[in-house]
């Protein structure tokens, strides 16, 4: 059994995307870790994680699609853009946490957005 099943599964079913720590606590999210362990493990064994990444892009929440592409981002650049443009087509919502202020937007929005940025 793959190492990283149970980072996967939490981000398959991301309700929220926080790419550091939230609130007035500096929480961590289960999510935020999971993806963290995720990209490290990336790092070191590229090949077996792509694909799964690539299928949480596909079936993942909202949120989850969004940790999957930025984590394909930082292991394999081009996977990671093929992902954020899959994501410019769909309309699910996405909440988003950026320290203390929460957000919404569309799929398409987000990766659109994130797109812009490179």
């Amino acid at each position: 059994m793959w190492k990283h099943r149970a980072q996967l599964k939490t981000l398959a079913k991301a309700e929220r995307v926080a790419f550091g720590p939230t609130g007035i606590g500096g929480n961590i999210l289960p999510e935020t870790r999971a993806y963290d362990e995720l990209v490290e493990a990336g790092r070191d064994d590229p090949a077996g994680l792509v694909p799964k990444l690539q299928k949480l892009v596909r079936d993942a929440s909202p949120a989850g699609k969004v940790y999957a592409a930025e984590a394909l981002t930082s292991i394999d650049p081009p996977a990671g853009r093929r992902a954020w443009e899959r994501l410019t087509r769909e309309n699910g919502e996405v909440m988003s946490i950026n320290g203390c202020i929460p957000g919404r937007s569309t799929l398409a929005e987000y990766a659109t957005q994130r797109l812009a940025t490179e």
